[in-house]
Order: structure tokens, then sequence, then C-alpha cells
């Protein structure tokens, strides 16, 4: 398998219409039902399989219909942290957190006006 980094945004696309291909022919859906639950046309289904992956929101709907979201699940997750990660995000909360003043007001002499 290439690199994804040197494919081409075709070769990419055209991968991906394969693999959603793919998912519906292993479960047995026609290309009309398919599009049917999604709630795109027909011919957007086509080009998309096609490698012709017209908008985002399409292959996404795509992909809930047949409950392939976890091929996307990786993007979508909040990255989790590690309880290091975690003490020093709370230990820098703290550390800036605003702090009430304590004891006497220092007092200021106030310059009379020549006014």
């Amino acid at each position: 398998m290439n690199d994804i980094y040197t494919m081409s945004d075709g070769l990419i696309q055209s991968r991906i219409g394969q693999k959603l291909k793919s998912a519906r022919l292993k479960q047995n859906i026609t290309q009309e039902s398919l599009a049917h639950d999604a709630g795109i046309s027909l011919s957007s289904l086509k080009k998309i399989e096609a490698g012709q992956i017209g908008t985002f929101e399409n292959l996404l709907r795509c992909l809930r219909s047949l409950g392939e979201f976890e091929l996307i699940r990786p993007m979508v997750e909040e990255d989790k942290m590690s309880p290091s990660e975690y003490y020093q995000l709370q230990s820098s909360v703290k550390r800036n957190a605003r702090k009430r003043a304590t004891g006497q007001a220092k007092s200021t002499k106030k310059e009379e006006s020549q006014w």
C-alpha cells in the first residue's frame, strides 16, 4: 500500500469510494436502497463509489446509513489526557486563578490639586 501522504487526492477518493461500495455489497444493499436511506440521489451515490466525492456531507450520510462511522471515529473523538497531563492542566489553572487581596490596603496620599 502506498504512503497516504504521497497519494493524489483523486486516488484517495477512489479508494474511499471502493471501500464504501465494498461495505454496501457486504451488507447486500442495493445502490438505490442506500441512496434512499442516506437521503441522497442515486447519481450522487454512484459518483461517490466511482471516487468522485462531491460533498463530505453526502459521504457522512452514506457512512451513517451503512453503520460504518468507525472509519472516521478517530477524527471525531476528543483526545484523552494522561493523568500527568490532567494534573499539569489543573495545576496551571490553580496558579493562574485570581487571588483575593489580603491584609490592609496600602494608603496612598493624594496630592492636593493646585486648582
